[in-house]
């Protein structure tokens, strides 16, 4: 990690349709954009590789999935990341031989693949059934040492649990890094979740302080509106960037990682912590 603790991140947003190659040029040109502002690591959204498929249980959504290991996407990606000195996480839909996985590979500055995350936490209901087509990940939470700071990743359903957050964490994480697919309840129309989903997050904040970094998508799909809304907050649980809920664009926000780690020591959140009275979370 550069001796400069200060990093600059952030989040994309925007729709997508079935067209993989054109929903792989405007993250492009995302990123492009946000590495003219500076931005060190660069977060898509979950699955903008194609629509959000999972309001659908269909075996045909199936073909979509790769390998990593020459997953075309991800090489390009990491081409990406290499030509910007740029770390990018990017989110795929897996295939592991016979199984299936919502994964996340994180592209280091220098190009290379520091690994997959798959994701951990599968949502079963109307808009969102997953577990139709993914695994529950077997990869553990994981952090990742960037070349400029240490990363946390969850996707989406992850974000609602504490836990995840708080594992990462403990594993050094310097920022939390959250791709989603956020929208309307089809079950439910009248129902907006856009705060609690923030709120969640920003708790995440909050209680281990840590900037998060969440990038979300638009538009109209299938059985679906997304509402955007993607947003940085701080260490204190303070929205520094946000995004409406139609627009397509690039938010960033510069953080110094040491006075955070400073700042996090001083609160005693990790020093007062009683893991011994802490079965009841682990057992049930």
């Amino acid at each position: 990690m550069k001796s400069n603790s200060t990093i600059k991140v952030a989040a994309l947003q925007s729709d997508f349709t079935t067209d993989t190659a054109r929903n792989i040029a405007r993250m492009t040109e995302l990123i492009h954009a946000a590495h003219k502002e500076g931005a060190q690591v660069i977060l898509p959204p979950e699955l903008f590789e194609n629509i959000y498929f999972c309001t659908f249980e269909k075996d045909e959504y199936f073909e979509l999935a790769r390998p990593a290991k020459d997953h075309p996407t991800l090489a390009h990606f990491q081409k990406l990341a290499r030509e910007l000195r740029a770390v990018i996480p990017v989110s795929f839909f897996e295939k592991d031989g016979q199984c299936y996985y919502n994964s996340l590979a994180v592209m280091d500055a220098d190009g290379s693949m520091l690994g997959v995350y798959r994701k951990s936490h599968i949502p079963d209901g109307p808009g969102y059934e997953e577990k139709f087509y993914f695994r529950p990940g077997n990869t553990g939470f994981k952090v990742w040492k960037t070349h400029y700071g240490n990363i946390g990743v969850g996707i989406c359903w992850d974000q609602w649990f504490p836990e995840c957050a708080r594992a990462m964490m403990l594993q050094g994480a310097d920022i939390l890094f959250y791709p989603t697919a956020i929208g309307t309840e089809p079950e439910e129309p009248n129902l907006d979740t856009k705060d609690p989903w923030q709120r969640a997050m920003i708790g995440h904040a909050v209680s281990n302080v840590v900037p998060v970094v969440a990038a979300n998508r638009i538009g109209t799909e299938p059985r679906q509106i997304f509402y955007g809304h993607s947003f940085i907050s701080d260490h204190r649980g303070n929205k520094v960037a946000e995004l409406g809920r139609h627009e397509t664009g690039i938010i960033t926000a510069s953080f110094d990682l040491e006075a955070i780690r400073r700042n996090r020591a001083a609160f005693g959140f990790f020093r007062d912590r009683r893991p011994d009275l802490y079965q009841a979370i682990s057992h049930s």
